[in-house]
C-alpha cells in the first residue's frame, strides 16, 4: 500500500514501481507499518520526517520535566554570614512559589558537633523567613554530623 506525498491513497504497487514514483517526485519511500497484510510505505521527505518527529520528542520532554516537581537542596553551616544566608533564602522562596519542596541540610565540622543547638537555630530561621511561601514538612533532624530539614510549598 502506497501513500502519496500528499496524503493520497495509490493503492497496492509493488517495491519497484513505489520506489520509481518516490524517485521521479525527489522525495523517499518510507515503511509505516508492516504489521498488515499489506505494508503502508509513504512518499515524503525522511529528514524533515526525522527532525519533526525529534523536535515532538524534545517538546514532550521539556512538558515532562517541568510537570514533574523537585527537590533542591541548600547546604548551610553554622558560621553562615547574613549574605549569603539572604541569597538562599530568595532562591529558595522562587522554588517554592513554583512548587518544588526545599531540603535545607547543614554539616558540622570539628568541635561544632558538641552545639548542635546553632545548627538546628539556623535551619529554623531560614523556615520562619520562608513561612509566606513555605511550611516545614519534616523537622530538622540530626543524622551523623548532617542535620536535615524538608520545606513543602504552601497550598
Amino acid at each position: 500500500m502506497v501513500i502519496g506525498p500528499n496524503g493520497e491513497q495509490m493503492g497496492i504497487k509493488k517495491l519497484e514501481d513505489a520506489l520509481t514514483l518516490a524517485n521521479y517526485a525527489g522525495l523517499d519511500l518510507v515503511l509505516m507499518s508492516e504489521h498488515n497484510d499489506h505494508p503502508v510505505g509513504k512518499i515524503m521527505d525522511y529528514n524533515k520526517y526525522r527532525y519533526e518527529k525529534q523536535k515532538k520528542q524534545k517538546e514532550a520532554l521539556k512538558n515532562q520535566r517541568s510537570n514533574t516537581k523537585d527537590i533542591k537542596e541548600y547546604q548551610f553551616s553554622v558560621t553562615i554570614d547574613v549574605g549569603d544566608f539572604n541569597t538562599r533564602k530568595k532562591n529558595a522562596e522562587e522554588y517554592l512559589n513554583k512548587g518544588h519542596k526545599i531540603k535545607a541540610s547543614l554539616r558540622f565540622k570539628g568541635r561544632q558537633m558538641a552545639h548542635t543547638e546553632l545548627g538546628k537555630e539556623i535551619l529554623i530561621k531560614f523556615a520562619n523567613s520562608l513561612s509566606e511561601s513555605g511550611t516545614i514538612e519534616t523537622q530538622p533532624k540530626l543524622d551523623g554530623r548532617t542535620m536535615t530539614m524538608i520545606l513543602a510549598p504552601k497550598k
